[in-house]
C-alpha cells in the first residue's frame, strides 16, 4: 500500500507544480481573473511567509531558513508516519499523503524561488480568505482528514464494547 499513497503525495506536487507554473507564465503578478464575480478570482501572488502570508511581512533574514527547516522537520515527521501506517490504505493514511505532497509543493518553490506562488482567492464584498494554491489545498484538506478520524473513529475498544 506505501506505493499508493506515494503516488498521491507525488500527484499532489505535479498538479501543485503544473497549476503554480501555469499562473507565472499567464497572470503577470497581482493581475487577476474574475471566475465568479463577488466570489472568486484566479490571481497571481507571491507569499515569502508561511501559510496564509503569516510572517510575510517580517523583516527578519532568518525567515525563508526557519520556514525551510520547519517544512524538512514536517516532511520527515509525516513522512515517518506514513511510512509506519501505510499497511492499508486508510483516511489517514490519505490524509499523510495528501500532507506530504502539499509540504513538498510549497518547500519546493521556498527552495528554488524564496516564495510560494497563491492563486486561488475567495472572497465575499470586502471580506477575503488569504489567497492559497493546490499544496495548501492538499495539507488543509489533509489535516481534516487526519482530525476526523480522531474525532469519528471509533478505538478498537470502543468497537468491541
Amino acid at each position: 500500500m506505501r506505493k499508493y499513497h506515494f503516488l498521491i503525495a507525488l500527484l499532489v506536487v505535479a498538479l501543485d507544480r503544473v497549476t503554480k507554473i501555469a499562473i507565472s507564465r499567464h497572470l503577470s503578478l497581482h493581475d487577476s481573473v474574475t471566475v465568479i464575480p463577488g466570489f472568486f478570482r484566479i490571481i497571481h501572488a507571491e507569499n515569502p511567509g508561511a501559510a496564509f502570508g503569516i510572517f510575510a511581512d517580517s523583516p527578519s533574514e532568518w525567515k525563508i531558513s526557519l520556514l525551510i527547516g520547519f517544512s524538512i522537520i514536517a516532511l520527515l515527521i509525516v513522512s515517518a508516519l506514513l511510512w509506519k501506517n501505510s499497511h492499508r490504505l486508510t483516511s489517514t493514511g490519505i490524509g499523510l499523503s495528501l500532507i506530504l505532497g502539499g509540504a513538498i509543493g510549497n518547500l519546493w518553490d521556498r527552495l528554488v524561488s524564496r516564495h510560494v506562488v497563491d492563486f486561488l482567492l475567495f472572497y465575499i464584498g470586502p471580506h477575503q480568505w488569504p489567497a492559497f494554491n493546490v499544496a495548501d489545498s492538499a495539507i488543509v484538506v489533509g489535516a481534516g482528514l487526519l482530525v476526523f478520524e480522531i474525532v469519528f473513529t471509533k478505538s478498537p475498544s470502543q468497537q468491541s464494547a
